[in-house]
């Protein structure tokens, strides 16, 4: 193909009207998620039939996962790791449901702070944009059904929503805790108990069956998938959560069986979900107790189980057995202490911190890097910490984490004077901070670069991010419901979200300037110079804005920027609660 003939397809590709395109999308979306809460089964299939035959979704699908997903150069089986923009038409006039499927290609991952790996299963690029459009059928379904305390792999809650919801649950009283995990949840799931439970019409069950029974390619075997769904498909989150559907109203309906009214019991008694990980609680040990049989059996009919080793029963405030008052949950650690009567009117104190487990792994992590770049200069070290180090400060910001933060500053300064004194042994310490420190805004000891006539590059310290509390997400919400002020507002807010990130949502409403659509939680962001460095812009939030990646895309095709690296800083949104924030990418918790 020449140079021409590229062009010409590029241009065609960024002519597509999105803006057009994204609202007809979710209009349907939001017809389909209204229908499903009034109950109208035939009003929701009719629209989820609607909006797959509609071009405006299979273009968004196949945009999504070729030009916005953070794992679009991840090859399937096939060997395509990304297609242009005449091959992206052309699979948007290929999408239709009933299409053959590809098996999925096994890839292993590391496991964060464990030597364990996690198998993904990469499907093709077709299968992933057909994966992609039922999703957007599938999930405004399912969002209007879910379950008030289920958080993770949903749009618009997170990890932090989870914690609030427990904080709720125990401040007023403590409580027993059954902290649950459910054995290899993705590879065990019963395919047709799921299929049974996603009650669809007969083409989306037929080819999510065909999603499910494909097959994996570990090398060059294939091996054949009866149980589970794989991980690293764009379905299996959605998949997941409605295997795991259910399980909060069959513990609220144990709760009206107890003495009492049943409103009351029903609030006393909380089962809160992220994904496989779930703690229930109450104030009656039996009662807790009863509610791990009542759930064992009820997972047995997914083909799941708990896992021993991951599953403990233990008290928020007092001793039980041999168990240490308090649980750790999604890396935080959740405990009550005493108090004397002029703090607490309960006696007890709800104290919420990063788990000693996470505090290990952070520390680890920072000290690989310093001993990695034991050669590197000042400034590449910094460079390679900062953002690990705002990353993991960031999702820590909502609890009562100062003292653990200046404990880890401690750690971090004796490792980094020891960085400096292998590179300069024969200098005194007086020596060393005059080279590698100083005194910045009151701090005497910043460990940042000296360049005559530059801005220091200094390191962050954990302890200069503010503590904020943070509002859990309503019970009933949805990114589905048509509130996208609410929506965009808690963009802007989240813990996770990078501050230069959270000032430009605000200063622009939530909405994309290209496109001048609001932001949503699975968008893909970056931070634009509206005048390139390369034409004269500027460093400066007067010359930044916040854009869609796809909008990015068209902007530096038009203004000259293309082929800066240094006009775009990439904010990627986060699809697991597992995976850790890389270099300056943000990662939002929820698949």
């Amino acid at each position: 193909m020449s140079n021409t003939q590229s062009k010409q397809l590029m241009v065609e590709w960024h002519s597509i009207n999105w803006r057009k395109l994204e609202r007809k999308v979710y209009k349907l979306q939001k017809r389909i998620y209204q229908a499903s809460v009034r109950g109208d089964v035939k009003a929701f299939r009719r629209l989820q039939k609607t909006l797959m035959k509609s071009w405006s979704a299979r273009a968004i699908s196949v945009r999504r996962v070729t030009q916005d997903n953070q794992g679009k150069k991840t090859a399937g089986v096939d060997g395509v790791k990304s297609l242009t923009p005449k091959q992206r038409l052309e699979l948007i006039g290929n999408l239709n449901l009933g299409s053959k499927v590809s098996p999925t290609r096994r890839v292993w991952i590391p496991k964060p702070g464990t030597l364990e790996k996690r198998p993904l299963g990469i499907p093709t690029m077709k299968d992933r944009a057909l994966q992609a459009l039922v999703k957007l059928a599938l999930e405004p379904e399912w969002e209007a059904r879910f379950e008030p305390n289920s958080y993770g792999f949903r749009a618009g809650r997170s990890c932090h929503d989870a914690i609030e919801a427990i904080f709720s649950a125990i401040r007023l009283k403590p409580k027993y805790v059954l902290d649950a995990d459910i054995a290899k949840c993705f590879d065990r799931i019963d395919q047709e108990a799921l299929l049974r439970k996603l009650n669809t019409f007969p083409t989306i069950r037929r080819q999510i069956r065909g999603w499910l029974r494909a097959g994996v390619m570990d090398g060059k075997q294939l091996f054949p998938t009866s149980e589970g769904t794989p991980q690293g498909g764009v379905i299996s989150p959605l998949l997941a959560n409605i295997a795991l559907h259910g399980m909060e109203e069959r513990i609220k309906q144990y709760a009206e069986t107890l003495k009492g009214g049943k409103r009351d019991n029903r609030r006393s008694l909380s089962l809160i979900r992220y994904a496989d990980d779930f703690v229930i609680l109450h104030e009656n040990i039996t009662v807790v107790q009863r509610c791990k049989e009542i759930i064992s059996e009820w997972l047995k009919g997914m083909g799941l189980e708990l896992k021993p080793s991951k599953t403990r029963l233990t008290h928020t405030f007092n001793q039980y057995e041999q168990e240490k008052p308090g649980f750790d949950f999604l890396g935080f650690r959740i405990q009550q202490f005493p108090v004397g009567k002029y703090h607490s009117k309960q006696g007890f104190k709800t104290i919420i911190t990063p788990s000693k487990q996470k505090q290990k792994v952070h520390y680890e992590q920072i000290a690989r890097v310093i001993e990695a770049h034991k050669a590197a200069p000042q400034a590449a070290l910094i460079s390679r910490l900062n953002p690990i180090i705002r990353g993991w400060a960031n999702y820590y910001s909502t609890v009562v984490s100062h003292v653990v933060y200046s404990d880890i500053d401690d750690l971090m300064y004796h490792k980094l004077n020891a960085w400096a004194q292998r590179r300069h042994p024969g200098k005194n310490g007086a020596w060393k901070k005059k080279r590698y420190w100083q005194s910045i805004g009151g701090d005497n000891w910043v460990f940042a670069t000296r360049q005559e006539g530059l801005t220091p590059l200094r390191l962050l310290k954990h302890d200069n991010t503010p503590i904020v509390r943070h509002v859990k997400v309503k019970s009933e919400s949805s990114p589905y419901d048509g509130n996208l002020v609410y929506w965009s507002t808690r963009m802007g807010n989240n813990p996770e979200m990078p501050n230069r990130i959270s000032k430009l949502l605000k200063k622009q409403f939530g909405k994309c300037t290209h496109c001048k659509m609001f932001f949503r939680e699975y968008d893909v962001m970056e931070v634009d110079h509206t005048i390139p460095k390369s034409k004269g812009g500027k460093d400066d939030y007067k010359n930044y804005q916040l854009l869609h990646r796809h909008c990015h895309d068209k902007k530096t095709t038009n203004d000259g920027s293309l082929g800066n690296k240094s006009d775009c800083n990439r904010v990627e949104p986060k699809p697991t609660k597992k995976l850790e924030k890389v270099e300056d990418k943000w990662v939002m918790r929820y698949a």
